[in-house]
C-alpha cells in the first residue's frame, strides 16, 4: 500500500502540532486515525505524539486535562472544548500484564516500537507530511493481517487486553491474524483472567458495535479461549445461544446489551460479570422475563396486551423477533398499536386516582384495584379511554 501525499488533518490538531513543533518539539499524527483514513475509513480523531513531556504540553498550552500524566498523556481542549490527546514519546520499562511503568525522553521509533500492532505503528508528520512505518504496517493494512510489532508474546505478556485488542481489529476490518501472533495470543490467553471486567467489556462492547459480522467477534473469542473465560453463559447448555445464533446475531442492531442479552442462557450473570451498569443489567433481566412468551402477531387486542407487559423490553423483544425472521407481522401490528396512542399503562389512563376518590372509591388499595381494572378493560377496547366512560365504568362496580 502506497502513502498519500497528504492526510485531512483537522485545523485545531494542526495548530497544536505546529505550536509544539514551533517550540522546538518533534510532533506526529499516530495511532487508529492514521491507520483508518489509509483504509479509507473517515476517522477525524487525529492522537498526536510529541517529544514534549507531559509538563512541557501543559504549559504551552493554556486549557489541558491531565487524563493519563504517568503514562504521557495530555489532552488539549481546543476553542470548541473538544479534547486532543498529546502523548510523549515513551517505552516501557515495566509491565505486569494490565499496566505499564513508562519512560519518557526516547524517539519516535521506540515509541512505534512498544506499540501493539503494525497497522498502529504508522506516523504520519503533518507539516512535513513525512511518513515513519518501521514495521511495514502499510504492507500489513494491504494484506489484510493483524501482526503484531516485534515478538507478539512479548507484546501480550505487556498488556493481555491486546489479544482481545487483536480480535476486534480482525472483526472490524475483516482481517485475517497472521500464525505468529495468533499462536503467542492462544498460548497467552490465560492472562485474560488478570484483567479487570472494566477492560474486557469495553472491548467485547467496542467489538460488537464495530464488527462487520458480530458473529466473526464470538469465533475469534470462542477460539482463543476468551468466551469461557468471560462469557460462560454464552453457548452453555440448551439455554445459550452461542453456537446455533450467527445468523440471529448479525441481523440484531449492533447494541452489545441486546446481542449478549440475546446470546446468553444468563444474560444478568453476563452483565453483572462484565460490570455492566445497573442500567443494562436490568434491561437484559427484561428481556429475559419476556422473550418466551410472544403475543399472537396478527391480533391487535393481544399485542396492545402484551406491549402493556413487557412495557421498556418491547423495542428489543420485537428486534428479536425480526431478526429471528418470524417477527415482521408483530412488528408491523405492534407500530399500528404505537400509531393509535392506545393506553398500555395506568398513566395513559383518561382517569386518575384523585377521579376515583372524587367518585366516591374508597381511599387505600382500592383505587390501584379500580385503575388496574379499568387499564384492563381499556386494552381490550381503547374507545373506552374517556373520563365520562372510565367513572361509568367504576359506579357500575
Amino acid at each position: 500500500m502506497g502513502f498519500p501525499s497528504t492526510l485531512p488533518i483537522p485545523a485545531e490538531v494542526l495548530t497544536i502540532a505546529q505550536k509544539l513543533e514551533g517550540a522546538g518539539f518533534e510532533t506526529w499524527c499516530v495511532g487508529g486515525a492514521v491507520r483508518d483514513n489509509l483504509l479509507g475509513v473517515e476517522n477525524q480523531d487525529f492522537d498526536l505524539t510529541t517529544a514534549a513531556q507531559p509538563e512541557e504540553v501543559q504549559r504551552l498550552f493554556r486549557r489541558t486535562v491531565p487524563i493519563g500524566v504517568e503514562h504521557g498523556t495530555v489532552a488539549v481542549l481546543d476553542r470548541s472544548n473538544q479534547p486532543h490527546e498529546v502523548t510523549t514519546f515513551r517505552r516501557d520499562v515495566e509491565t505486569d500484564g494490565r499496566h505499564a511503568v513508562v519512560q519518557f525522553g526516547v524517539s519516535l521509533d521506540h515509541d512505534l516500537a512498544r506499540r501493539d500492532f503494525t497497522i498502529n505503528a504508522i506516523a504520519y508528520h503533518p507539516l512535513t507530511h513525512e511518513w515513519r512505518d518501521r514495521f511495514d504496517g502499510a504492507e500489513d493494512l494491504a494484506r489484510k493481517v493483524i501482526r503484531a510489532v516485534g515478538d507478539p508474546a512479548q507484546r501480550f505478556r505487556e498488556d493481555y487486553l491486546r489479544i482481545l485488542r487483536a480480535l476486534r481489529f480482525a472483526a472490524r476490518f475483516g482481517f485475517q491474524i497472521e500464525r505468529d501472533t495468533w499462536d503467542a495470543a492462544k498460548a497467552q490467553a490465560e492472562g485474560l483472567k488478570q484483567l479487570s471486567a472494566e477492560r474486557v467489556r469495553e472491548e467485547w462492547f467496542r467489538g460488537l458495535q464495530t464488527a462487520r459480522w458480530p458473529s466473526g467477534l464470538l469465533e475469534l473469542w470462542r477460539d482463543v479461549g476468551a468466551v469461557e473465560m468471560w462469557l460462560p453463559e454464552i453457548g452453555k447448555g440448551e439455554g445459550g445461544r452461542g453456537k446455533g445464533a450467527a445468523s440471529v446475531m448479525d441481523e440484531l442492531p449492533p447494541d452489545p446489551v441486546l446481542i449478549t442479552s440475546y446470546l446468553s442462557a444468563d444474560p444478568v450473570a453476563t452483565l453483572k460479570r462484565l460490570r455492566c451498569s445497573n442500567e443494562g443489567v436490568e434491561r437484559a433481566r427484561r428481556i429475559a422475563e419476556h422473550r418466551q412468551a410472544w403475543p399472537e402477531p396478527i391480533s391487535e387486542v393481544a399485542v396492545r396486551r402484551w406491549l402493556a407487559k413487557v412495557g421498556q423490553a418491547a423495542d428489543d423483544l420485537l428486534n428479536i423477533a425480526e431478526a429471528e425472521g418470524w417477527g415482521d407481522v408483530l412488528v408491523e401490528t405492534a407500530g399500528r398499536v404505537a400509531r393509535s396512542k392506545a393506553p398500555l399503562a395506568l398513566g395513559d389512563l383518561a382517569v386518575t386516582g384523585d377521579d376515583l376518590l372524587a367518585a366516591g372509591v374508597p381511599r387505600g388499595p382500592a383505587v390501584g384495584e379500580t385503575l388496574r381494572m379499568l387499564l384492563d378493560r381499556v386494552l381490550d377496547d381503547p374507545s373506552l379511554n374517556s373520563k365520562e366512560k372510565l367513572l361509568s365504568l367504576v359506579r357500575r362496580q
